[in-house]
């Protein structure tokens, strides 16, 4: 029942003249809000009016009032800016980690979105339109990837161009920034992508021959030389170890000198990470990058083949990383080497897209052609959205295709715009259906 409420809430699919908080209250859905698939409240940012006040804030959805307590949302400040409760019954009433009570509406499920629901969920992860797609013509299956792939390739574009300006104009900035939120890999992409754009390369350049100063200025810059981000357990090892001391006072002179002020580090996320993926190894392999003058866009643009940008991707860690994954926690010894995994991810979102933006803004078509080769050549994306398009019938052989799936799920599917995607207006007129 809880799936079904947050579809219907996602989608707006709820009876717009029913909807009233338990008070009384009329509640107008303005957005209903970013759907949060981590720890967290259910939706981010919404935006609802009730009665004649706007409130944004979070969004919670429970089969029952009472589940809020189950789950002890009670105890937890992440739930603090809730506006709304969402049931399907109201058993109690709830209040947040600071004593607020939180206004609840029981939201009813139409029978027909019901009845629709349990079609939806019989084709589990696939879209519904599944059935159709092997009958479809190659020809216009061929043409709609093409287009998708431009898609987004455009969007990424837009991206980086909007980094672009918030650099000044400078596109060597805009792509260290581009590259560090990808080192990001999702989870960390919007802090490393907050803290490409804290570290001002203009100073570090003036210690471009001192690994050990680039790394204190980016460790120092992403607010990891405070010794209360270190984990309580190992704040003694790694004061006693030395070198988070030794980066601690090169960073307090490389700040001092040159006016630097660190990130908030409670934005870095470690739950449920891979220590190989923790902000320090990712930022100490950057650091190496640069160092070793890789992490320029004039470089990448000399690079004609795929094996020539995989090779200025390819980083390691400084030595201290080589046998820890945070300050003063000891690990086996590795030389956490950037794995081939994730090159490919970097040259897909990363250089590629770059290839493309630059071609664009210098009005070089034999950029933007390397960027479209390169997604013929690279190999194609292994997630779960490339699984469940193979699944459905569409074949998936390069990083072109990938990027296309991709872009079709999360900007059509996702979205329900089933009018604008090709394969709907097919299954529509398939079946029949008039809007």
């Amino acid at each position: 029942m809880e799936q079904l409420l947050h579809y219907v809430w996602k989608h707006k699919l709820f009876l717009l003249n029913e909807l009233k908080t338990d008070d009384g209250r009329n509640v107008e859905v303005i957005d209903v809000g970013l759907h949060n698939s981590d720890a967290g409240p259910d939706f981010f940012n919404a935006k609802i009016k009730m009665n004649d006040t706007m409130w944004a804030g979070n969004i919670e959805i429970h089969d029952k009032s009472s589940d809020w307590y189950l789950h002890n949302h009670d105890k937890d400040k992440a739930y603090n800016n809730v506006v709304l409760h969402i049931t399907g019954m109201k058993d109690t009433d709830i209040k947040t980690e600071d004593g607020r009570y939180v206004p609840q509406m029981v939201m009813e499920v139409p029978q027909n979105i019901r009845e629709n629901y349990r079609e939806l969920i019989s084709t589990d992860s696939y879209p519904p339109c599944y059935k159709i797609i092997t009958q479809l013509p190659k020809l216009m299956i061929h043409s709609w990837m093409s287009t998708l792939q431009v898609e987004r390739l455009e969007q990424k574009t837009e991206q980086i161009k909007r980094r672009v300006e918030l650099c000044n104009k400078s596109w060597e900035d805009a792509y260290f920034v581009t590259l560090a939120r990808n080192y990001g890999f999702g989870t960390n992409g919007d802090a490393f992508e907050a803290w490409a754009m804290n570290v001002p390369l203009h100073d570090v350049d003036h210690h471009r021959d001192n690994l050990f100063q680039i790394e204190a200025m980016f460790m120092g810059q992403a607010g990891l030389l405070d010794i209360n981000t270190v984990p309580e357990r190992y704040q003694r090892d790694a004061v006693n170890e030395g070198y988070f001391s030794k980066l601690s006072n090169e960073y307090i002179y490389l700040a001092h000198k040159f006016g630097l002020k660190p990130m908030d580090a409670s934005i870095w996320k470690f739950l449920r990470m891979r220590p190989n993926n923790f902000p320090h190894i990712r930022i100490s392999q950057l650091a190496n990058m640069y160092y070793e003058r890789k992490a320029g866009l004039s470089i990448l643009m000399e690079c004609h083949t795929l094996d020539e940008a995989r090779k200025i991707l390819a980083t390691h860690v400084t030595s201290y990383w080589e046998t820890h994954y945070t300050f003063g926690s000891t690990s086996v010894k590795n030389e956490k080497n950037i794995s081939p995994f994730s090159i490919n991810l970097l040259l897909i979102n990363t250089a590629i897209p770059m290839f493309f933006a630059y071609g664009k803004h210098k009005s070089d078509e034999s950029l933007c052609d390397r960027a479209f080769d390169f997604l013929e050549e690279l190999k194609a994306e292994n997630n779960f959205i490339t699984r469940m398009w193979s699944q459905c019938g569409l074949k998936v052989t390069c990083a072109g295709d990938s990027q296309a799936l991709i872009q079709l799920k999360k900007e059509y599917c996702d979205r329900k715009d089933c009018l604008r995607c090709r394969i709907g207006y097919e299954y529509l007129k398939k079946n029949e259906i008039y809007i």
